[in-house]
């Protein structure tokens, strides 16, 4: 304030300067404190400062608005408006790159300066006289006082008053044109738009006076924007999201006062379509060849058509469906069908899944299929959509959703088989598939369908050129978990062998390539294609019979060939990852679908090989020096290898005393090789990982309930390591990550087997909770401690 009320300017300036960069740093929280303690901060500037100094910035604006020479000055008041504006109320921690910001939590303490008319309208003034980038911080003010929350105005009077006020200002602005021009202004000018309808009900809107005039403007705003869409295409969400929601509220209107939407919004919507139309032909002049240019313009503006068809469609979903809107839905598809007979037929076609605008044409017609299937295709669909399909029956002959299914799976196998490079394309079909194939009633229909009877049958590289591009190898694993769930829908073994005997042909070749061309691209290539398929295959089976049917396929003949593969291709990242991804998955007992016989040794059989792999790949992978890329080449296959191992142990289909009885090694050098890995990671880089840091701590957590023996007796430098991993992973902020170790910690602690390592674990933990007890609330610190005194007390009776 010594600054503020000097006679010098520099000195006003600099004392506006503290204050922005005071609000700055209470923003930030201190990497040196935690997170409590620094919301703890910033709630104390919030109630003891923060509205003194908005009351600042708003009398520093109005001295300086007639201080043409004062423009440095009024950049820092606006700029400290705006943060004062910006501040996080109630420690929501919104993400700052979202355009969304929510509604404003002001505290009550504000509602005089909030309600005063003065305080919105100096903002427009400065939006008047001023130009970038304090007109545009001034309307981000005005976006935000827009956004303050309902209960904050002592009543609807004031509230109505507020809403005149911002009316009234972006009609003039829209009236007189002030300051559009710059791009700025304009997309600030647009968000502040949307917020109006956003935090405002249409009743509150058509009921003010000037809403005729408003709303006008606003469409006559929004159609010329549609028009310039090359300059205005980064802010015309805002303008569309503003229609939407105004023309939702229509059937919740309850007001006496029109709301002209019926005028303007065909208006608004026959001019998106046509910017959209001038968008394509913009770009397709661009093209070398002229028959090429005309034809991507043409596959542009029916990608853009297909977009608003799924768009119409896909809003019946939150709608209520007459049928009149069915009978319009119908007419409406019934061209998307008959386009999907034309689009992949003809001499040409086979040159156009190479261009982008074919494969953006067959991207809409995939989203218009999900958004079809979601609202038309279904027992309970065909039921309540007749108008629909007899429209469709009169027009293309698709009398039923059977029938409109069977073109669906058609149009899946099409792009699965014509597309070979295009992973988005491939990745999108594949992700329809699997919509389709996830419901229990759409998957025994699709069973019906020859199309789908065809893909099972004939799985391979000669019929989907994609599997044998690597860059496709993620889409495998998606391809075979659909296929794997239509396969086992059916109880049927033989379907099965038939099913797999592709790949048991590379099983095969590479078990019997010789070692001296088991380092071949050819093999690479093989070995990931195949581990990728298993991992697919094995997801998709949730029962007892179906993983059966895995297993028993693939023990005890094909499991020696993974220890083999580790053995030759430990060193390559894109080899190890889909094999240690297959066996975390081929170990998981998720439906208790690894339910073997109580005579079964199975359970003790799968673990040795998954101690085997567990094995080999550690003391190969600790023999080898640190990359520059540690995680790629290190951390991410071993907190792979420690999950395979949690979830083995935590299976419960393994009697691990079986081991000790017989002198079996598999259990002890599993996990001595895991507990090496796990020491040989730096704490920091644990915690720096966070799919590292929860497959480290969910193998602790395991170990510390069921095999405690296994941490008490560690040599001291081990279990010092691991405790002090504890202290860290405390102060974790994922919440998953420290409640597996209090867990961890309370199975150690009440553990009956008496030694000095557990009192040195008790002094330890006391320790460690004395530091936890720093960083908890004043509130809750008393019942902390009283929990606290309960353990101890339960640790020192065992």
């Amino acid at each position: 304030m010594k600054f503020l009320n000097q006679v010098t300017v520099e000195h006003f300036y600099i004392g506006l300067k503290i204050l922005n960069q005071l609000i700055a740093e209470m923003h930030q929280a201190n990497p040196g404190l935690p997170l409590t303690h620094h919301r703890k901060t910033a709630c104390s500037f919030r109630d003891l400062a923060l509205l003194q100094v908005f009351q600042i910035s708003l009398t520093s604006l109005r001295q300086l608005q007639n201080d043409a020479s004062g423009e440095k000055l009024q950049e820092q008041a606006i700029g400290l408006a705006l943060k004062c504006l910006s501040f996080d109320f109630v420690g929501t921690s919104l993400d700052e790159s979202s355009e969304d910001i929510g509604t404003i939590q002001i505290p009550s303490s504000w509602r005089a300066i909030v309600e005063d008319v003065k305080t919105v309208q100096i903002f427009f003034d400065y939006y008047a006289i001023t130009k970038p980038p304090i007109s545009s911080e001034s309307l981000e003010c005005l976006v935000r006082l827009a956004s303050v929350r309902r209960s904050l105005f002592s009543g609807e009077t004031e509230r109505s008053k507020y809403l005149i006020s911002f009316m009234r200002g972006t009609r003039d602005i829209l009236q007189y044109q002030q300051g559009l021009g710059q791009h700025e202004n304009y997309h600030e000018y647009c968000r502040l738009l949307g917020r109006l309808k956003t935090n405002y009900q249409l009743s509150e809107l058509v009921n003010v006076e000037i809403y005729g005039d408003w709303i006008r403007l606003v469409a006559e705003f929004t159609m010329k924007s549609l028009e310039s869409w090359q300059w205005a295409s980064g802010s015309v969400y805002y303008l569309l999201g503003l229609w939407s929601r105004l023309v939702s509220s229509v059937a919740y209107l309850k007001s006496d006062c029109p709301s002209l939407l019926d005028d303007y919004v065909p208006q608004i919507t026959e001019s998106y379509i046509k910017s959209r139309f001038d968008s394509v032909q913009n770009a397709g002049r661009f093209s070398t060849s002229k028959t090429s240019s005309d034809l991507t313009c043409v596959e542009g503006q029916l990608t853009w058509l297909i977009h608003i068809i799924g768009g119409i469609i896909r809003g019946r979903q939150s709608s209520s469906t007459s049928e009149i809107h069915e009978v319009i839905d119908g007419d409406l598809a019934a061209r998307v069908f008959q386009l999907i007979q034309v689009m992949d037929s003809g001499v040409h076609i086979e040159a156009r899944y190479n261009e982008r605008s074919k494969q953006r044409l067959d991207l809409a017609i995939l989203i218009f299929f999900q958004n079809f299937r979601r609202v038309y295709v279904g027992d309970q669909a065909m039921h309540s959509s007749k108008q629909l399909y007899l429209r469709l029956g009169e027009l293309v002959g698709l009398q039923d959703h059977v029938v409109v299914l069977n073109i669906i799976v058609q149009k899946i196998a099409t792009n699965l088989k014509r597309y070979r490079q295009s992973d988005e394309v491939i990745g999108e079909t594949l992700a329809l598939f699997q919509e389709l194939a996830a419901g229990y009633m759409s998957g025994k229909m699709l069973l019906k369908l020859d199309a789908v009877n065809f893909i099972l049958g004939h799985h391979t590289k000669d019929f989907f050129p994609f599997l044998d591009e690597f860059g496709s190898t993620r889409n495998r694993t998606l391809f075979y978990f659909t296929l794997g769930r239509l396969l086992f829908m059916e109880d049927s073994p033989s379907k099965f062998k038939a099913f797999v005997a592709p790949l048991q042909k590379v099983f095969m070749m590479l078990e019997e390539m010789a070692d001296s061309g088991f380092r071949s691209n050819e093999v690479k290539c093989a070995i990931i294609g195949l581990m990728r398929d298993l991992r697919g295959l094995t997801m998709a089976t949730n029962s007892r019979r179906t993983y059966g049917l895995v297993f028993d396929w693939l023990y005890p003949t094909h499991v020696s060939l993974f220890v083999r593969i580790i053995q030759r291709w430990t060193d390559t990242p894109e080899v190890m990852t889909p094999l240690l991804k297959f066996m975390a998955e081929f170990v998981l007992n998720k439906t208790q679908r690894l339910a073997f016989d109580s005579s079964s040794p199975n359970g003790i059989l799968l673990f040795r090989e998954v101690s085997k792999v567990i094995v080999a790949y550690g003391t190969i992978i600790l023999s080898q020096p640190v990359s520059a890329d540690p995680y790629t080449y290190l951390y991410k296959g071993i907190w792979i290898t420690l999950t395979i191992l949690t979830r083995a142990l935590a299976g419960n289909y393994v009697n691990f005393g079986v081991f000790e009885l017989y002198g079996d090694q598999a259990l002890s050098s599993a996990l001595e090789i895991a507990l090496k890995m796990s020491l040989a990671i730096p704490l920091v880089d644990v915690l720096a990982f966070r799919k590292l840091a929860r497959a480290y701590f969910g193998l602790l957590e395991v170990l510390c309930h069921n095999h405690t023996a296994v941490i008490v007796n560690l040599e001291t430098e081990a279990f010092a390591h691991i405790v002090g991993s504890l202290e860290f992973g405390l102060k974790s902020l994922d919440v998953s990550i420290s409640s597996q170790i209090y867990s961890n910690l309370r199975a150690q602690l009440l553990s009956s087997q008496p030694s000095d390592q557990q009192h040195r674990l008790a002094e330890c933990f006391d320790k460690l909770m004395a530091d936890v007890a720093r960083t908890i609330e004043p509130k809750n610190r008393d019942k902390f401690t009283q929990n606290l005194t309960v353990f101890r007390h339960e640790f020192r009776a065992t």
